[in-house]
């Protein structure tokens, strides 16, 4: 048992080689050490707890304490002793009058995890420290609550698009004691990458090694980046500015709210909340993001959603219908079900094209003033009655999400990303009946589907 001090102790045996040995005395001349693409194995054997990688070097298949122990071998270990283990940030948030709450959130790649895991309040009187950025495990303690630990030691981010502007403290951890990979060199040995918030001067080598004369602005043209665009930063947690005292706890920390988001651009509201346990793992089930032409290369695929649930999709150990049920099974275990966190889904991504007053078409500002709807959750977990009942679920009742100093375009546009869109919510209800939910068969856990049917003649009554 990983949370019992007392129990014997149990080995996972891990391997990581690049597939590229080196004699005695010769070198490899800079060349990123990677095996072709057809011979990298990143294995995991959950019933032997053992773990070979083999082939790459990429940090997330060559630090096996991540994905590789702490999500795959440990989701199975989870089930097995009835915790979790889960790809989620842990937040403590601090009201103005100095209450605290805990707070998990699992977002999949691109929708802001990072981000919320080390935000910067816009609201006064509310401080934001962290806990962990990635993964969270969480059991039980003796009064009933759920508490969650961060088994990680460090950060491992993404390098483009980080700046003081968009995430000033993963840029203050990763200033010193970090590895970088895959970004630019500058003339007097330091890093850049695009979206540093900075122009660099003089020549720069880029990631594939070449000198190259810096841009003028801190972006490139496509295909002609001086980083890696998944080029990554591995730091300390220690070193962050807002890491919180309790974060190496071994008791753990009691969670008060889970958090479940994706990058939806239409019909998801800014935020809801789930009535019961049950109905928050269905929110966990369809989590998801439109796929963009960005992000495709299939014009077909615009549009469509690629679901991850939990976002823990490529990280689970065993079957995810089973993975669904463990989590209904931990909810119906709880002594006492008042104690359970209360599960919310966020969406930070409504966008309206046709509006020329938004930035980016974007109609909710994102980063620090996610902090407005982080507070209207912590009053929620505080009993507060800020909340109407929707078909979804609970949503904010008017004026209680607070807008004091929010720009007036984001103020006007709220009304409309905190309503329920009853055609949209059909669409989503039956591309998850006949598109998502098909993919788990027989192992789709009955109480979902009756979830699923409920929401639906909610939407219809």
């Amino acid at each position: 048992d990983i949370f019992n001090a007392d129990a014997k102790a149990e080995f996972v045996p891990c391997l990581h080689s690049v597939g590229k040995p080196l004699n005695n005395g010769a070198k490899d001349n800079g060349v990123w050490a990677c095996a072709p693409v057809d011979q990298k194995y990143i294995s995991q054997f959950p019933d032997e707890g053992l773990i070979w990688s083999y082939g790459s070097g990429y940090g997330g298949n060559a630090l096996l304490g991540k994905k590789c122990f702490a999500l795959r071998i440990a989701t199975v270990l989870a089930r097995k002793e009835g915790w979790l283990a889960e790809h989620m940030l842990i937040l403590k948030l601090t009201n103005p009058e100095g209450k605290v709450k805990y707070v998990t959130g699992a977002f999949p790649s691109a929708c802001g995890k990072t981000n919320l895991a080390m935000l910067i309040p816009t609201i006064p009187g509310w401080k934001v420290e962290t806990i962990g950025d990635d993964i969270a495990w969480m059991k039980y303690g003796e009064d009933g609550r759920l508490y969650a630990i961060n088994p990680e030691a460090g950060f491992f981010g993404v390098a483009p698009g980080t700046s003081a502007e968009s995430n000033k403290n993963a840029l203050v951890s990763a200033e010193k004691n970090t590895i970088y990979t895959n970004c630019a060199l500058t003339e007097d040995g330091d890093v850049w990458w695009e979206g540093i918030g900075y122009p660099a001067k003089g020549n720069l080598v880029d990631w594939k090694g070449n000198t190259r004369p810096a841009f003028p602005k801190d972006k490139a043209p496509k295909g002609e980046e001086m980083a890696h665009p998944n080029a990554r930063f591995t730091a300390p947690a220690g070193q962050c500015p807002c890491i919180a005292p309790e974060w190496e706890d071994p008791k753990g920390v009691p969670i008060s709210a889970i958090l479940f988001g994706g990058r939806r651009p239409s019909t998801v509201p800014l935020v809801h909340q789930s009535r019961n346990w049950n109905h928050g793992v269905f929110l966990g089930s369809i989590v998801g993001s439109e796929i963009t032409a960005a992000s495709t290369i299939n014009a077909a695929d615009v549009g469509k959603i690629r679901r991850d649930p939990f976002a823990i999709l490529p990280f689970c150990g065993y079957n995810m219908g089973d993975y669904f049920q463990h989590w209904i099974d931990v909810g119906a275990a709880a002594k006492d079900q008042d104690k359970l966190p209360k599960i919310f889904y966020v969406n930070w991504f409504r966008k309206d094209e046709n509006n020329a007053d938004l930035p980016g078409g974007f109609m909710w500002p994102g980063y620090g003033d996610n902090s407005r709807v982080l507070a209207w959750i912590f009053d929620r977990c505080d009993g507060k009655d800020n909340a109407v009942e929707t078909p979804i679920g609970f949503m904010p009742k008017e004026g209680a999400i607070n807008t004091d100093g929010l720009a007036d375009y984001y103020k006007k546009t709220l009304p409309e990303i905190l309503k329920v869109d009853v055609e949209g919510w059909k669409k989503e209800l039956k591309d998850i009946r006949e598109n998502h939910y098909p993919k788990f068969g027989s192992h789709l856990p009955k109480e979902l589907s009756a979830t699923l049917d409920d929401i639906e003649s909610r939407l219809n009554a």
